[in-house]
């Protein structure tokens, strides 16, 4: 795409038995029967500003929901949106990109 570079990212977390503040993190012991959270992100990267941002998408949902398919199918549309960003066409306003300021008379 010559107007920037998609990145999509999933992923399942699960609930361990360690506090975020443990200090020996890989001998946690997964909960059962838990919230197993399943995140999406999508983000646009502008192709000439590896820093800047043209569009981004998160949403993170329950895994067994009975509306999961719904929200996948949400989770879809808004992913492809964020893709088709940046393009010629393309007349989005992001806000902070612009800033207008009236100076006082001196």
């Amino acid at each position: 795409d010559s107007s920037g570079t998609f990145v999509q990212l999933r992923v399942s977390l699960v609930q361990t038995s360690c506090s975020k503040r443990a200090q020996r993190r890989h001998n946690c012991r997964l909960m059962e029967n838990r919230r197993k959270p399943v995140c999406l992100a999508c983000y646009k990267f502008d192709r000439s500003d590896v820093s800047k941002v043209l569009d981004k998408y998160h949403n993170c949902g329950p895994s067994h929901h009975l509306a999961a398919k719904e929200i996948k199918h949400r989770d879809e549309a808004e992913c492809r949106a964020v893709e088709e960003a940046g393009g010629a066409e393309d007349g989005f306003y992001l806000p902070g990109m612009f800033a207008f300021s009236k100076g006082l008379p001196p």
